[in-house]
């Protein structure tokens, strides 16, 4: 199983680790942290020390009821920072987070080699014929509504078989339009309760079906810290607990905040007889 990045051939059937970049002033763990130039490459520095494959580079807040921001701005927050990244990173392999074709054209320019949209599509109808014509992975989200309203869109029948079923008419849909290197990710915290994102992780095995690769991103998420009764300071422990479930169950890549402690959840696990 693998993804054609930039003409890199990278070997997803051993799970790979996502470092998140957020150059946002309002993520809900790390918003406003890496605003200056120092701060970012250092951060970067430190996710390729530590095994990240891939940097996830974002300048649009998706937390719940996050603010609207125009592409004018989100593009002044992002590109600046993705040419100074290449700049002092050139053989990076960087996704861009966003969910528009516009942003996402001008970032694969840069040097981006992947595109993560977290509305796989439905909050931009261009977004997948852009896919198509510059030929790069896709990571298509599952999400209702908005980050504005989907915390109000969260009801499901059954949530694993609606989620199921989102993918398979998405991916037939980018299939379609002559997309190769798809990556499904369930979407935890996205218009789902705490259950919904439990019911989901302990069903995750089930998208194996899809022939994709799974992204996992519970990286200091509610659904972590709520249980645990703490902050998202304080969730390191349980993000790598539920990481090491999420492989065990199937996961190829962990989008993280923390990549150290992810890239010990894969090297432990490669020895485990069940790998």
């Amino acid at each position: 199983m693998t993804l054609n990045c930039n003409g890199q051939l990278v070997d997803v059937s051993t799970p790979k680790v996502m470092g998140i970049v957020n150059l946002t002033p309002d993520s809900f763990y790390d918003g406003g942290k890496h605003q200056n130039e120092t701060a970012i490459l250092k951060l970067v520095e430190k996710m390729l020390a530590d095994g990240a494959a891939f940097i996830d580079v974002g300048a649009y807040s998706s937390r719940p009821g996050a603010q609207d921001i125009s592409i004018n701005e989100e593009e002044k927050r992002l590109l600046p920072k993705l040419e100074l990244i290449f700049k002092h990173f050139p053989n990076t392999l960087v996704s861009v987070d966003t969910f528009r074709s516009e942003v996402a054209k001008k970032a694969i320019k840069t040097g981006v080699c992947m595109v993560n949209d977290i509305s796989a599509g439905g909050l931009d109808e261009n977004m997948m014929p852009v896919i198509a014509q510059l030929q790069v992975p896709y990571i298509m989200m599952h999400m209702k509504g908005s980050p504005q309203t989907m915390q109000h869109l969260a009801t499901y029948n059954n949530v694993t078989n609606e989620v199921l079923y989102f993918f398979s008419e998405k991916m037939a849909i980018a299939r379609s339009l002559g997309i190769n290197d798809l990556i499904i990710d369930p979407g935890f915290g996205f218009a789902k309760t705490i259950a919904h994102n439990y019911e989901l992780l302990n069903n995750l095995e089930r998208f194996i079906e899809l022939e994709a690769p799974i992204l996992v991103g519970i990286s200091r998420k509610s659904m972590i810290y709520k249980i645990l009764e703490s902050s998202p300071e304080e969730a390191l422990n349980g993000t790598t607990a539920l990481n090491t479930v999420a492989l065990l169950k199937g996961a190829n890549i962990l989008r993280v905040h923390d990549v150290k402690e992810a890239v010990e959840c894969v090297k432990l696990l490669k020895n485990l007889p069940l790998q």
